[in-house]
């Protein structure tokens, strides 16, 4: 494993991180499988995990992983405060508290304002105290460094980075966001006041592993065909001395295999101005085929109408990218749209815009869900659902 030092604390952070918010599920989170991937990552030298108090089972499943097999002091913690949820001074202490209990400790290495994404959210929670709160647990040694995670314009980027003592930060950047939300600007700056900055969505929910177009993964293959496409993405951030540590939400020893193959020579190689160029080629690949930029994070959901909107933006993006039927075929699937009561498919919605507030990504969920049923959900598709519901015996 390679490492990269934190400059404001001296911490050696492991250039891979390990991303919590994906781990293993079948109804619930697998703790056997997510107790495996954990343990296989720290004894291979992966030393930064990175939940939150809103990703579901995800704190309690580390917390109790580290407990069981003692080797909380092997790893640097980072988890998130929810800012909506504080409301007053008291709601700062309940929430940390229950993420002490979750994680079983007393202490957070890492603990950032879970998505600050503007002057208007930093201001309505600092009027609560939050930073009075901030020196409170750091003179008692129970948040050891403080930063934010960021989901917004670069504007309100650069202005977020000088109203508090930053001692680290982490963006959403990848090949294909050099120019989104904080990007590479962004990246620089903190880089220049000296902070680690930590890279989430590196794979963009995994469209930059699995979601690759047939035409983008020739190209990579042409290249260099000993590197899967998410290697060739994990690559091209390691390329820059910029970035600290990278984050993957790895929910199958594959993925780990794969990206601690990478993250070993994540130093010592460089990306030569012919590779360089594929991703060039590669991202204008993308822009043809992708429509939505959807991460499949989930902030969105659930949905009142119980519409699977990540489910819909995929299967969507998979029919111009891997082709209608392989599109139509993901739809079918991911809402259930054979179900009597439409499933969870976009006829369901109401536009009532409740996922649009919560959308990282701004996406205009509601008429980008309009444009999904254009294309999945054409004029003869009722009649072919009815159809197929005879044959099959099924719901409708």
């Amino acid at each position: 494993m390679q490492y990269r030092v934190d400059p404001k604390s001296g911490n050696k952070l492991s250039v891979l991180g390990f991303g919590c918010m994906r781990f293993p599920r079948g109804i619930s989170i697998d703790f056997a499988k997510s107790e495996k991937l954990v343990l296989d990552a720290i004894e291979r030298g992966v030393n930064y995990f990175d939940t939150a108090y809103v990703y579901g089972g995800s704190e309690d499943t580390l917390g109790e992983i580290l407990y069981k097999n003692n080797v909380r002091e092997k790893i640097f913690l980072a988890t998130k405060l929810p800012h909506g949820k504080c409301k007053t001074y008291e709601d700062f202490d309940r929430l940390f508290n229950e993420q002490l209990r979750r994680l079983k400790t007393d202490y957070i290495d890492y603990y950032l304002i879970h998505n600050l994404p503007d002057m208007a959210a930093w201001n309505a929670v600092s009027a609560v105290g939050l930073e009075k709160w901030l020196a409170e647990k750091k003179t008692s040694g129970q948040i050891r460094h403080v930063g934010f995670s960021f989901h917004g314009t670069q504007a309100a980027f650069m202005e977020l980075l000088d109203v508090y003592p930053w001692e680290f930060c982490q963006i959403q950047y990848n090949y294909m966001n050099e120019t989104y939300q904080a990007g590479r600007l962004g990246l620089q700056k903190a880089h220049e006041k000296g902070l680690p900055v930590i890279i989430m969505e590196p794979l963009l929910g995994g469209r930059l592993a699995s979601g690759v177009p047939k035409k983008a993964v020739k190209l990579f293959g042409e290249a260099n065909p000993d590197l899967t496409p998410a290697a060739w993405a994990m690559k091209w951030l390691w390329n820059q001395p910029e970035v600290t540590v990278v984050l993957s939400g790895m929910n199958a020893s594959e993925q780990l295999d794969d990206n601690i193959s990478t993250a070993e020579n994540a130093i010592v190689d460089s990306l030569a101005d012919s590779e360089l160029a594929v991703f060039r080629k590669v991202k204008a690949v993308f822009e043809e085929s992708y429509k939505v930029p959807c991460t499949g994070c989930n902030y969105c959901m659930p949905c009142p109408k119980n519409v699977n909107i990540p489910g819909c933006f995929a299967a969507y993006n998979a029919s111009y990218a891997n082709g209608f039927v392989t599109g139509m075929t993901q739809y079918l699937t991911s809402t259930d749209a054979l179900h009597s009561s439409g499933g969870m498919r976009v006829t369901n919605c109401a536009n009532c815009g409740a996922c649009v507030k919560k959308c990282p990504q701004h996406i205009n969920i509601p008429l980008e869900l309009g444009n999904v049923k254009k294309r999945l959900e054409p004029f003869w598709f009722g009649a072919a659902l009815k159809i197929a519901g005879q044959m099959t015996g099924g719901k409708q």
